[in-house]
């Protein structure tokens, strides 16, 4: 059985992309971030700071972040209980968008929206890291197996790299760094707020 909030989030982003299908373009200007439209996302639709998040580019990118919400989620869930694990996911994906919105304005890019669960889920990915750091993770591409703590570092740099040079464009790059920035605040002090300070 997964864990309440795991099986929400699922079942929720699987319901938003049936219904980008029926809405199409519509759904994208209401509900996706637009991080070079700084006035129009905090004063017209500040929502967008969130529900960027149930929306995806297609059938491999939903697959994709839900599998992983599913593989690192389902464990942090049940160890940290459901509001300190919301406070994670909820905060990565806030801060996530916050990240991209500072690095257009400061460094331009093109203002393209931003969709996708990949900042929550790098802050799942921060989070399972910290509590199961000696976990065995395989790469899918190459099949390499590496501690928890090794694959999120090995990640993070690659983010980095990528979003520095601008080699893989179409990418929220900085979202992802941002996501995992707010896995690690949900971490040191995400115990104090919810109330559920259980760490291994």
């Amino acid at each position: 059985m997964l864990p309440p909030l795991v099986q929400w989030l699922i079942i929720v982003n699987v319901a938003a992309f049936l219904l980008q299908n029926l809405l199409g373009a519509a759904l994208y200007s209401w509900f996706a971030l637009w991080p070079g439209d700084v006035t129009g996302t905090f004063l017209m639709a500040p929502w967008t700071l969130v529900s960027y998040s149930f929306l995806h580019a297609g059938l491999t990118h939903l697959l994709l972040n839900m599998f992983a919400l599913w593989m690192f989620g389902a464990d942090l869930e049940r160890v940290w209980g459901t509001a300190r694990f919301a406070l994670c996911y909820f905060l990565g994906v806030v801060v996530g968008a916050l990240a991209q919105i500072v690095v257009v304005a400061f460094f331009g890019a093109a203002d393209a929206p931003v969709i996708g669960a990949s900042a929550g889920v790098f802050a799942l990915l921060a989070g399972y890291a910290i509590v199961f750091p000696h976990r065995t993770v395989m790469l899918l591409i190459p099949p390499i197996p590496m501690p928890a703590r090794v694959f999120v570092v090995v990640y993070a740099a690659i983010e980095l790299a990528l979003g520095v040079t601008g080699t893989a464009s179409g990418v929220a790059h900085f979202a992802h760094l941002g996501g995992l920035l707010g896995g690690w605040i949900a971490y040191r002090f995400g115990g104090m707020l919810s109330g559920h300070w259980r760490n291994r």
